[in-house]
């Protein structure tokens, strides 16, 4: 192991942690801004119970949030100065304009939600909890644009020996980062949802606030439908962009090594990469690769095998993840849909509310699966066609030297992580507060 391998294992590590909870912060902002609303518009004192309960499992999750993405970010200059600096011009503005103005405006609104609630009335607290939900959404839009300018480089140029903004239009504009917001504000939504609704579930089935706890369910279904279209949607143009930005990914993710027409997917299947081929085929569905990555069966989709070697991706890490990331998805479809027969008859469904609180960790997964497709599948690119992950470490870096920040930082990553989970599962037991 070298200060190369290391430094991907810590930001990895550290980006799987910081992943646990971003997406329900932006799910639970904007669930909470449709409960608030409820109460703003009928002044029930359920829902304002419901609101508190909520709110502070959405506070404890947000500065775990905080936490994890500063650790996350000092890594730039830690562990990849050299990337940092070839591409800093774009990939510095993009962030510095997440932090200075999305984040610090979900900050400083959180601190009024929290101590507004003698001072403000109660739609313009309401107020408040949109603009924090605005916020984190316009929080990930920037940072997206920045990964997305990752995986499909535009608007620059490469003078002086460093790539240099050159229009900053094409950049917000660019079709990886539209598809990719999309998308991921999708997931996250759905994760607040499924969050909410598996807890929910657990109260109702022990006959506690069954009538607030319904109704929390009832909204995170609506929320948890509007995210899984959002996913589905945004997942299929993103997987035709991937076809034309990035067929090697492409090809990864299926396990796909032949160029032809009428390229297939396997329902099951595994690659043998030393020998650039399948060693399973089973369950062919011709053409099926073909319409997705293009919308035509008779469209041709290139293979691994027209690949330089050392550019393709680790295919089984990505086919594998792809697989779980869509399996995932497939089932709470599945629950969804359930949950609409049953609308009416949801506090009466005992097995489907046993169901519910083991699809709480699903999301989760789903969403690291997916992140480690996305980012497995750029290797052995670090900005695609631009710069390689083995020219973006730090100059001079030692081994000693990540190897002893690794295991200092996933020490108290998860330190943090137990805390913040105590806290979380302490507070559901709770319960809301007393009337």
């Amino acid at each position: 192991m070298d200060a190369l391998f290391l430094s991907r294992l810590q930001f990895t590590t550290t980006t799987f942690i910081h992943f646990l909870f971003v997406p329900l912060t932006i799910g639970l902002a904007f669930i909470l801004a449709v409960m608030e609303t409820f109460y703003a518009r009928t002044h029930n004192p359920m829902y304002l119970r419901i609101v508190k309960f909520w709110g502070k499992l959405f506070l404890i999750n947000f500065t775990m949030g905080i936490v994890t993405g500063i650790i996350l970010e000092f890594q730039f200059g830690t562990n990849w100065a050299r990337y940092s600096t070839y591409v800093g011009d774009i990939f510095g503005s993009l962030l510095a304009i997440e932090a200075t103005g999305f984040f610090f405006l979900e900050s400083t609104m959180i601190g009024v939600w929290i101590f507004g609630w003698k001072k403000l009335s109660p739609k313009a607290h309401a107020t408040v909890m949109w603009l924090i939900a605005f916020a984190t959404c316009g929080s990930a839009f920037w940072i997206l644009t920045a990964n997305a300018w990752m995986q499909n480089p535009v608007g620059y140029e490469i003078r002086n020996g460093r790539a240099e903004l050159t229009s900053f239009a094409a950049v917000m504009m660019n079709p990886t980062a539209l598809i990719s917001i999309v998308h991921t504000i999708g997931a996250a939504a759905t994760t607040g949802a499924f969050f909410i609704m598996g807890i929910s579930a657990w109260h109702i089935l022990r006959k506690n606030e069954v009538k607030l706890f319904t109704f929390s369910l009832k909204v995170a279904l609506a929320v948890a439908t509007i995210g899984v279209l959002g996913v589905t949607g945004g997942g299929d143009f993103l997987g035709k962009n991937i076809a034309k930005i990035q067929p090697a990914k492409l090809a990864a993710m299926e396990s796909h090594w032949q160029t032809q027409s009428q390229a297939p997917i396997y329902l099951f299947v595994w690659p043998d990469e030393p020998n650039a081929k399948n060693s399973v085929e089973i369950m062919p569905i011709p053409g099926l690769l073909s319409f997705m990555a293009h919308t035509n069966v008779n469209s041709e989709v290139t293979g691994l095998r027209d690949i330089p070697k050392e550019e393709r991706p680790f295919v089984a890490m990505t086919m594998v993840n792809f697989r779980i990331m869509v399996a995932i998805g497939i089932a709470m479809v599945l629950v969804i849909a359930t949950g609409w027969i049953r609308f009416g008859k949801l506090d009466q469904s005992p097995w489907y509310l046993k169901v519910l609180p083991w699809f709480i960790p699903l999301p989760y997964i789903a969403c690291n699966t997916g992140w480690i497709m996305t980012e497995v599948g750029r290797q052995p690119w670090l900005v695609y066609k631009v710069m390689k992950t083995a020219d973006g470490v730090s100059q001079g870096l030692m081994t000693s030297q990540v190897a002893f920040s690794l295991i200092a930082l996933t020490l108290l990553l998860v330190f943090l992580t137990t805390i913040a989970g105590y806290l979380i599962v302490t507070h559901i037991r709770k319960g809301p507060a007393s009337a």
